[in-house]
């Protein structure tokens, strides 16, 4: 297929997803190799944490004091939960995207595509929020 084939705001949508995953990308490789080489201290220990590694979910959140939901934000320094950001932005990627090309569709009048953008921001803001799952 050529360029030509594709519209504006397909392109538009292809370059902010190519730009985020890969600003995600090195976001994840630089807060993994903050952890791997102890540049940023770990909420666990290594040595600690081949001794809870194998317990069950609910016992080795409570052995190691992990948070729930949205608790990690506040370990977010530590080495550990720092890749979390990382991959938070790789989850709002595409919500950017959406963002990004909505308003072109609503200028161009484009009503359908404009709903199903914005409805598609709606339900993965809500996902990722937990409105629409179950609690933690």
């Amino acid at each position: 297929m050529s360029d030509e084939s594709f519209s504006g705001e397909e392109r538009l949508y292809a370059r902010w997803l190519d730009f985020g995953t890969r600003a995600g990308f090195a976001i994840l490789i630089g807060s993994f190799l903050a952890y791997a080489l102890g540049l940023v201290p770990p909420h666990v220990p290594l040595d600690e944490l081949a001794k809870v590694w194998t317990l069950p979910v609910d016992q080795y959140r409570a052995a190691i004091g992990a948070p729930a939901g949205w608790g990690w934000l506040r370990l977010a320094g530590r080495g550990d939960y720092l890749n979390y950001f990382a991959i938070g932005f790789l989850a709002l990627v595409t919500v950017i995207c959406y963002l990004r090309i909505l308003p072109r569709l609503a200028a161009r009048n484009d009503r359908i595509y404009a709903w199903i953008a914005a409805l598609e921001i709606v339900v993965l803001v809500a996902a990722a929020t937990g409105i629409a799952g179950a609690p933690h």
